[in-house]
């Protein structure tokens, strides 16, 4: 008897674990199955369709690229923290994604109430996502400049990361497609990207492009002028904002920050040039001004000698670009017809190499932007609807046998350039179809025991709805005319 008690509570006590054990089970595998599929922000997935019209864009960039001479390279995703930071400005800086060291990241980190933020950041993290690709590249051209011949043009096409906050056209994830060229201070340079750019979007069809251009060297002798050297980045970074926020909020702004009233109503003078006569004007007593206005002088009379495809190009006074490695020309381009920001940007840099132990190397680049440019494509309505077209012939599968007398056509197809496939299971003829249509195949060819027989193929065409029997050789002919 008291060994029935005891066996009793054994297995109660294994009754009640394992009631434990699957109320766990249930409470996990629901907790799981509560947990919805999503990315961070700022962040995006391309399905098939979006990722033909990029690379239909990829395609038409990276053409122009080598056209003009440059050569492509890839860097890391990753740098070394000390690379990244310093190059873009106290803003930049901001908003570039560190990366936590491996491993215990605490471990040798000593906490306490004095230690800020920027010090822990230090310990913990000592490598960062890259915020563009001009910084690596410049440590790319100081380490592996016994590599390279100079002056070096490269174009690199890959993404970046920024942790901004996301909105329309702007994401913390993003695609750029950089040309620069280092080695030379040549202004030919200078006339010869703004050439490229207009390639650019010629080629994708792109109408109402204007180029901006301005000139550091101005907006040095301006802030010069204003008395207002130590207030340098403030201003630069205020007027950056002047189309979205105005004048008089620029203003207000570079005030809280400790410039006068008398050096805002220079700048203001500055501002309402219209033109680069009415600029010398006012910088005539500044050597380093009217260094700025020649370069800009020179590649206007250049570029109307040499005329533009479909852009147009404009001086912008207020045309700042924050980054804090720009020193001569710069450029941004932008859509008329939609309000989305620039679409690509760039300028002169002289010293960015000298941080990296390199120095006397000027470098000039611009970058476009190619999600921005693929917005502005499909809110103009500019992709051609067989862009994403993926499948020209698709085989029907009748059945293993039937499925391998097919493979040699398909072979010759694909060896003709001609996008082909059979589909993969004997499924009905109703599902194979319902794929073709989704896929928008221009053909389905039916090769099954009675088409065998007779050899012919039994070609359906899907736009029009027509089907006939061909031999194989006349469709070969055809189709590949055709397509």
């Amino acid at each position: 008897m008291h060994d029935d008690k005891i066996n009793d509570k054994i297995i109660n006590k294994r009754i009640r674990q394992n009631y434990q054990f699957y109320l766990l089970y249930f409470a996990i595998f629901a907790f799981v199955m509560s947990i919805k599929p999503t990315i961070p922000k700022g962040s995006r997935d391309f399905t098939s369709d979006v990722m033909y019209r990029r690379e239909f864009i990829f395609e038409n960039v990276k053409a122009i690229f080598k056209n003009y001479g440059y050569s492509p390279i890839e860097t890391p995703a990753m740098e070394n923290l000390e690379t990244l930071t310093g190059k873009y400005g106290d803003e930049g800086d901001r908003l570039i994604f560190k990366v936590l060291n491996s491993g215990d990241f605490l471990s040798s980190v000593e906490l306490d109430g004095s230690m800020s933020s920027k010090l822990l950041t230090k310990k913990i993290a000592k490598k960062a996502l890259r915020y563009d690709l001009t910084v690596p590249f410049a440590r790319f051209v100081v380490q592996n400049q016994d590599k390279i011949t100079f002056p070096f043009k490269r174009y690199q096409m890959q993404n970046v990361w920024r942790a901004d906050r996301p909105q329309k056209g702007r994401f913390r994830e993003f695609f750029q497609c950089d040309v620069d060229i280092v080695g030379t201070k040549s202004l030919l340079s200078e006339v010869e990207l703004i050439q490229l750019t207009d390639d650019v979007f010629s080629s994708l069809n792109i109408p109402n492009i204007e180029i901006n251009i301005n000139n550091r060297k101005v907006l040095v002798a301006m802030v010069d002028i204003m008395g207002a050297n130590n207030y340098f980045n403030d201003i630069v970074i205020a007027l950056d904002k002047i189309d979205k926020i105005g004048f008089d909020n620029v203003k207000s702004e570079i005030i809280n920050k400790g410039v006068s009233v008398d050096a805002c109503k220079i700048m203001e003078q500055f501002l309402l040039c219209n033109t680069i006569s009415e600029l010398e004007l006012l910088l005539v007593k500044s050597e380093m001004g009217i260094e700025g206005v020649k370069e800009l002088k020179f590649i206007f009379d250049n570029i109307e000698k040499i005329g533009l495809k479909s852009s147009i190009i404009k001086f912008n006074i207020s045309l700042a670009r924050g980054l804090d490695y720009y020193t001569g020309c710069i450029f941004e381009v932008i859509s008329k017809d939609l309000d989305i920001g620039s679409i690509a940007g760039g300028g002169r840099y002289d010293d960015l190499t000298s941080v990296f132990g390199k120095k006397d190397l000027s470098g000039l680049g611009i970058s476009f932007g190619i999600d921005r440019i693929f917005l502005v494509m499909e809110q103009l309505n500019l992709f051609d609807d067989q862009i994403k077209k993926q499948t020209s012939v698709m085989f029907v599968n009748f059945g293993e046998q039937e499925a391998l007398q097919c493979l040699p056509m398909l072979s010759k197809l694909r060896s003709n350039g001609i996008r082909s496939e059979i589909y993969p299971d004997c499924f009905k003829i109703k599902k194979q179809m319902s794929y073709a249509n989704n896929k928008e195949i221009d053909f389905v060819i039916m090769y099954g025991e009675d088409e065998i027989s007779q050899g012919l193929l039994n070609i359906k065409n899907m736009s029009d709805g027509s089907q006939e029997n061909i031999d194989i050789d006349s469709f070969m002919k055809q189709i590949i005319n055709h397509v």
